[in-house]
């Protein structure tokens, strides 16, 4: 029998970034292009805001015109009209004022706003109670941004605040990188379609189709479902490679264990040079996971039990993922800090990620391992996330406060 040459997570990551390059770019309409990371850097074409603007109700006054004011000596202003929201301010002079309301423009001359619940009106007479600075409650223009300003930089991911910016900018099309096509096989005679009501003896339904078009969807990508491969290796590549001309990734569930049906490494080779990569990553659970360069293209073969392939996957097709989409941040999940409520053993040289449970307490989130064998679902479900040992610790004790990876 081959011995797994294992290689470090770490590792893997590196080897993501160095063998596999970002998907070439396209034009996008602002509207369709949230989730994508930008191709080019986007310079702010005008200032933002364009002009001087009130952060509350109130008046807008020159500042010195309300030094020494106070609850018993209050500034006497003269109020001549009120700013319309979308029109422009009339100037105003000193001893004067002008009622402006929340990202209202600022009049002329004016430098601050007293907020509403500071003053009282009397016809055209404003009596301040309060004293401002310069600046006071005003956002000046440019202040976000000035005309020919970095706005974003190439690989930035567009999210929410970022479409949201570059709307306040006019801008309507952005250049980004294509999200990658994900190409999906299950593998082994034992497995069945999920959807199948009735199971023969030995069947198995496949539970990692749905989960892993989830956490692939989730990231960007569009998925290709090729169904479940026979344990024969000329169907094997054959259907492997007519899904991966038409896929950015390929990717296998299962047939990456150590046995005599193990096709998934000798289509590999075959697929296209260089070919593997990786023979087994220093990880548990997802030992016997597979990793190739196939003309250029990533090719993930995962372990068949269901927590292994989720958990291999949500870190390597992640990261694969996010390679070819041209993210450039740093490689990261959603954290939250815990209290580890036990003790918890691991092997020295092998980073393993544990199941963890979060409990609510009076002190805080507790983090509750769950423990279980590699195929049991149940375990997937009652956990919210993972807790990462590193592979130079022998353990972690009970009472550490830990960084919980949590599921999304």
């Amino acid at each position: 029998m081959k011995l797994m040459r294992v290689t470090d997570p770490e590792v893997v990551i590196s080897l993501i970034a160095e063998q596999f390059k970002p998907l070439e770019n396209e034009k996008l309409t602002l509207e369709n292009a949230g989730g994508h990371c930008l191709f080019e850097t986007i310079t702010a074409p005008e200032d933002i805001p364009g002009f001087d603007r009130s952060t509350v109700d109130g008046y807008a006054v020159y500042a010195r015109d309300t030094f020494g004011s106070g609850e018993g000596i209050p500034a006497i202003l003269e109020l001549i009209g009120e700013v319309m929201m979308g029109e422009a301010a009339p100037p105003i002079e000193n001893g004067q004022c002008c009622l402006v309301h929340t990202g209202g423009m600022l009049p002329e001359g004016a430098d601050a706003v007293v907020m509403i619940e500071d003053t009282d009106q009397t016809g055209t007479m404003v009596q301040a109670y309060r004293q401002v600075a310069p600046g006071e409650n005003v956002i000046r223009r440019g202040e976000d941004l000035k005309k020919n300003d970095i706005a974003l930089l190439k690989g930035h991911r567009l999210r929410a605040p970022e479409i949201g910016m570059l709307a306040s900018l006019g801008i309507t099309t952005v250049g980004v990188f294509r999200q990658p096509v994900v190409g999906f096989f299950s593998s082994g005679d034992e497995l069945v379609s999920y959807n199948k009501a009735r199971l023969k003896p030995g069947q198995i339904r496949d539970s990692n189709a749905p989960a892993l078009r989830y956490l692939a969807e989730q990231n960007g990508a569009t998925v290709k479902y090729g169904g479940i491969l026979p344990d024969r290796f000329e169907t094997f590549l054959e259907k492997s490679r007519a899904l991966l001309e038409e896929t950015d990734l390929l990717v296998f569930s299962g047939g990456s264990s150590v046995g005599s049906r193990d096709f998934t490494a000798r289509t590999m080779q075959a697929l296209g040079e260089p070919g593997l990569l990786v023979e087994g990553i220093s990880i548990q659970p997802g030992k016997p996971t597979l990793l190739a360069n196939c003309a250029g293209k990533p090719v993930l073969g995962l372990p068949g039990h269901p927590v292994s392939a989720l958990n291999i996957f949500s870190i390597f097709g992640k990261a694969i993922i996010d390679r070819l989409a041209g993210r450039k941040e740093k490689f990261f999940h959603p954290t939250v800090r815990a209290v580890l409520s036990r003790n918890i053993s691991s092997h020295s040289g092998r980073t393993e990620y544990v199941r963890i449970r979060l409990k609510e307490s009076e002190d805080g989130l507790s983090a509750v391992p769950v423990f279980g064998r590699s195929g049991m679902l149940r375990t997937l479900a009652e956990a919210d996330g993972l807790l990462v040992v590193p592979s130079a610790k022998e353990g972690l004790n009970a009472g550490e406060a830990v960084d919980i990876f949590i599921w999304e």
